[in-house]
């Protein structure tokens, strides 16, 4: 078996007329028995940003140490890594300076001493944080380059310079964002961990911090190839609709091309471990006559000039109704997940500006999606934002903000989670 799959899932017979094809392309990187593929020699290099504003005062700083000092013992030796606070502005904690220090049991020790020296004041400029660690990372050349960032607030600087500062970190490493409390902001979390191709996640309580740091420390030390892409080909005349990964995480890929010729870009998937990972694509061709096929589309899984594996997402044009009308299973499971995501986030933008109708008509459907397809988790969270009548039919009434305190962090959460998705189980 190879270390490197791809698989198509879709319908390829179109109706007479028809422009449109859709498919799920199934990535996995694997070995035979099931063995993570293993590169001794992949080095990794890890960031662990705190954010130490005044609001992290009290319990919240004290659990981010002790969940710092966690991922700090998960290293592997060898690692690069480096602590950064950040508040108004940013600094590195361990090592002093602007460098990375090797994971060794004394720089551990170090570092944990380090960790110890941490206050809480100031405001909360992420745009700073986050440049700071691409310096860091520039100077640490590592193949797999991770970064954590914890922050209990909302970004102080402006959209546009945090922005500019995601586009300057952009392909120089993952980052997952995390929230604690209450005060955070969803919308930036995401735009975080989109662009830095990373995930994104809330929690209300600072005791939860060390689990989760140590669970993406593991996750990073467990990838073992960076800087893979979807190479995607299309025919002359036809159009890429989108792009999206849709498994284990929605993530927009479309605008993240990069040309490489006119019918074909390349696309940033990040780093990759001993996983799958699921992705849909659509495409606009030119109509076809009955009986004619084409090749729709062909995506490859690339790194540097190595094509790993590849498929083949194919059109034909029938006229008979039993082929054309069949739904593929996959593909009707995403379009779903994304349209609760989008559902989810439309409703909670809309409260936010106080526009009532909207974020009621919105999160009534992000509950009956949720509801058909057995996301109780998010049916869940949704009721701490609105009053549920009927989730079979999505009759909701929007709470008003004092008719519950967890209200806020609730949406915070739900917003964060419609990221993820399940797999579809096979028929």
């Amino acid at each position: 078996m190879s270390d490197v799959q791809a698989e198509v899932f879709q319908n390829e017979y179109l109706a007479e007329g028809a422009t449109v094809a859709d498919a799920v392309i199934t990535v996995t990187m694997a070995t035979d028995g099931g063995a993570a593929v293993r590169r001794a020699g992949a080095s990794a290099a890890e960031v662990i940003i705190i954010d130490c504003s005044g609001s992290m005062h009290g319990e919240r700083l004290v659990q981010a140490k002790k969940a710092a000092g966690v991922a700090i013992d998960t290293l592997r030796d060898g690692v690069g890594f480096a602590v950064v606070a950040g508040s108004a502005g940013a600094v590195t904690v361990y090592p002093p300076g602007r460098g990375m220090a090797v994971a060794s049991p004394e720089t551990r020790a170090s570092a944990r001493a380090a960790l110890r020296t941490l206050r809480a004041s100031g405001g909360t400029a992420i745009g700073t944080w986050l440049l700071l660690a691409r310096d860091l990372f520039r100077a640490f050349p590592a193949e797999i380059r991770h970064a954590i960032l914890l922050t209990d607030g909302r970004n102080g600087e402006a959209a546009t310079t945090l922005q500019r500062a995601l586009d300057a970190c952009a392909g120089t490493f993952v980052c997952d964002s995390r929230g604690v409390g209450a005060g955070w902001s969803a919308a930036e979390l995401v735009k975080i961990a989109e662009t830095l191709l990373g995930t994104a996640d809330g929690m209300k309580d600072p005791a939860d911090l060390a689990a989760d740091f140590q669970m993406m420390i593991e996750a990073a030390m467990g990838k073992t190839m960076a800087d893979v892409f979807l190479r995607v080909w299309t025919p002359a005349g036809a159009r890429l609709r989108f792009l999206k990964q849709v498994h284990p995480e929605i993530v927009e890929l479309t605008e993240r091309r990069t040309e490489v010729s006119a019918r074909v870009g390349d696309y940033p998937t990040g780093s990759w471990g001993e996983e799958s990972r699921d992705y849909h694509l659509s495409v606009e061709l030119p109509a076809g006559l009955v009986g004619e096929e084409m090749l729709a589309a062909r995506v490859s899984v690339t790194r540097g000039d190595e094509t790993m594996a590849q498929a083949l997402v194919r059109a034909v044009w029938t006229d008979d109704t039993v082929y054309s009308t069949r739904i593929n299973q996959r593909v009707a499971h995403y379009t779903g997940e994304v349209e609760l995501a989008e559902a989810i986030q439309q409703g909670l933008a809309a409260r936010q500006v106080g526009d009532i109708a909207t974020a009621t008509a919105r999160l009534g459907r992000a509950v009956q999606i949720a509801n058909e397809s057995g996301r109780s988790d998010t049916v869940r969270l949704l009721a701490g934002v609105v009053e549920v009548t009927d989730a079979r039919t999505g009759t909701v009434v929007l709470k008003r903000r004092s008719d519950n305190s967890d209200v806020d962090v609730d949406a915070e959460i739900a917003a964060v989670t419609s990221r993820k998705t399940t797999r579809v189980r096979p028929v």
